[in-house]
């Protein structure tokens, strides 16, 4: 049957498919050009399995740093070690409000046709996380969420629970690179809620343990410039809300409120299923932020909408020359 690269190439040629083409070829030529390129990944992803693809992204150098919602950050790590426990539900659709409850009796979380175990997965996770909030507060430190995660996964204290390969891990893949990954309202997540709890209930003594939201921002400006020094950054959002407009919104941060000479961001692509609407900034086509000053009016912009959990791991099967 050959590549899955050159089966998309024959037949993905109009519409949509051809986005698809040109996205792809359009992220080729900005790394084979020097640049480097930013992911982002909005709703759950991670409990999708895109970390197969995204991890090889990262390894073999397609992808320099994230942005990702606080769920896509934890369920990575919940699915790396809770996966045999995962409980599928093709038929969600038809679920009753009686089945919802059901599935809640028993501990079963449900995003789509998933069910994340809490306690193996969730309750498993807050424990190694609670330990290294509570060594960093002994200490007087404070970090950025992304970066107890990494002290968890460089420790090995999980490596015994491991029920997927680790290789299709991106939060691994991430921390053996030493990637950035920002993680706005990262209170909005199982974690920040347990972290909160944690503080609430005396196992804590300081909201201040984990840097806040304002200060990711500040980490991100830091890393934009530098990394900026040298090479154009791309930008490829999965989905929208918070975890594609946190990011993009550092370029007008620096050039506007900061009155510094910054480079824009140099490639755009947007997987959506959000429609053009008013109002709508994940339906929002990519001219748009030309008027915002994240993009130039050469900036190679694509949007491909369609479903990123099909869509994305054939970008990355292209990308990879797969």
């Amino acid at each position: 049957m050959g590549s899955v690269r050159e089966f998309i190439r024959h037949n993905y040629r109009h519409f949509n498919a051809a986005s698809l083409i040109d996205a792809a070829e359009g992220w080729e030529k900005h790394l084979a050009d020097g640049g480097k390129m930013f992911l982002t990944m909005g709703g759950a992803m991670s409990t999708a399995e895109l970390g197969i693809c995204v991890a090889e992204l990262i390894r073999q150098d397609k992808v320099h740093g994230l942005c990702v919602t606080g769920a896509n950050i934890e369920e990575d790590f919940f699915n790396l070690v809770a996966h045999d426990h995962y409980v599928r539900v093709p038929h969600y659709r038809e679920l009753s409000k009686q089945d919802e409850q059901a599935l809640l009796d028993q501990h079963l979380n449900r995003v789509t046709d998933t069910c994340i175990p809490e306690e193996a997965a969730m309750r498993k996770i807050e424990g190694k996380m609670l330990q290294v909030w509570q060594d960093a507060e002994a200490k007087g430190e404070r970090h950025l969420p992304y970066e107890y995660f990494y002290q968890v996964a460089r420790s090995g204290v999980l490596e015994s629970e491991y029920q997927i390969d680790p290789k299709d891990s991106w939060l691994l893949a991430a921390a053996a690179k030493d990637l950035p990954v920002f993680t706005p309202g990262w209170e909005d997540s199982t974690l920040g809620n347990m972290f909160v709890a944690c503080n609430l209930t005396g196992s804590l003594q300081s909201l201040l343990t984990v840097k806040s939201g304002v200060e990711q921002m500040a980490a991100l400006i830091e890393w934009y410039r530098e990394t900026t020094k040298a090479a154009s950054l791309g930008f490829f959002q999965i989905g929208g809300g918070i975890a594609g407009d946190f990011p993009i919104c550092v370029v007008p941060l620096l050039e506007q409120d900061l009155r510094e000479d910054v480079r824009k961001w140099g490639y755009f692509c947007q997987i959506s299923d959000s429609t053009t609407s008013l109002g709508s900034y994940s339906g929002a086509v990519p001219n748009e932020k030309i008027t915002w000053g994240k993009i130039d009016i050469d900036t190679p912009s694509y949007v491909i909408e369609s479903d990123a959990t099909i869509v994305f791991p054939l970008i990355a099967a292209h990308v990879l020359n797969q």
